[in-house]
């Protein structure tokens, strides 16, 4: 099992200042046609190679939070990891229902 939030409560957390640890697991071209500021690309076809990149360094113990383009794939991503563990979030919606800044390019 694994929480679910909206992209406006990720939005929100954003704008408080909170440190979140945000996977974007979105391919490539998707990543550079728009991604959150704050956001990591780890593509979902790149994930079990690279899933150990999910924490950053000394942060072991923070929830990882993932978005991708509607929440499929980032539901897929938390259906992997949380039985291994890992505190996962989910954002509902993704980056289809994100009404924040995004940046563009790599």
């Amino acid at each position: 099992m694994y929480g679910e939030i909206t992209a406006e409560e990720l939005r929100n957390r954003i704008a408080a200042g909170e440190d979140i640890n945000l996977i974007d697991v979105r391919e490539p071209d998707e990543w550079q046609a728009g991604h959150i500021k704050e956001a990591r690309s780890i593509p979902l076809s790149e994930f079990v190679e690279r899933v150990h990149e999910l924490h950053r360094e000394g942060r072991d113990d923070q929830e990882i939070v993932l978005i991708c383009r509607s929440g499929g794939r980032s539901g897929k991503a938390c259906d992997y990891l949380a039985p291994q563990g890992y505190t996962v979030v989910n954002v509902l919606g993704g980056m289809l229902a994100w009404q924040g800044d995004v940046e563009y390019g790599d």
